[in-house]
């Protein structure tokens, strides 16, 4: 049986695409002075968003997949980077564009990073639905790790 992709597939994908396309496209050339101190903070964010993608592809490996819905032979990778987080794919987009807007001073990237955070919610939500109807595990999965950034326990 091969995997059933969905119009909302490529309608998430198709969204994706075109909101990291305006990041790089700066109508506005609205740079902010103010926040030059955090260029360099920014540019660490950004090599570590990178780092992040980098690893959570490598650990997928197989199991990667361009749209949200899950392939039919995968498995759920729950170990490195998904012990912490359940899209650190996503961690990482973010990661990578709110430091280059920091890096930047770039209004224009700082509110496309947000919105793009925003919008990774409502794909991972989607994305959810058929990871726990495939695997009987994800719901305990889910409520031990963090969406995007590891649940931090307070220690008593």
């Amino acid at each position: 049986m091969v995997n059933k992709i969905k119009l909302r597939d490529f309608l998430f994908v198709g969204i994706q695409f075109f909101l990291l396309a305006l990041f790089f496209v700066d109508f506005t050339n609205s740079n902010i002075d103010e926040i030059t101190f955090l260029k360099y903070p920014g540019l660490v964010i950004s090599i570590s968003g990178f780092l992040i993608i980098l690893i959570a592809i490598l650990q997928l490996n197989k199991n990667l997949t361009r749209f949200p819905t899950p392939i039919e032979k995968g498995n759920l990778i729950q170990t490195v980077l998904y012990k912490y987080v359940r899209h650190p794919i996503y961690t990482g987009i973010f990661l990578a564009t709110l430091g280059m807007g920091l890096f930047n001073t770039s209004l224009w990237q700082l509110s496309i990073s947000i919105i793009l955070l925003m919008f990774f919610y409502y794909k991972s939500n989607y994305e959810e639905t058929m990871l726990i109807e495939k695997y009987k595990d994800y719901d305990t999965y889910k409520k031990s790790t963090g969406r995007f950034f590891p649940i931090i326990k307070p220690i008593y």
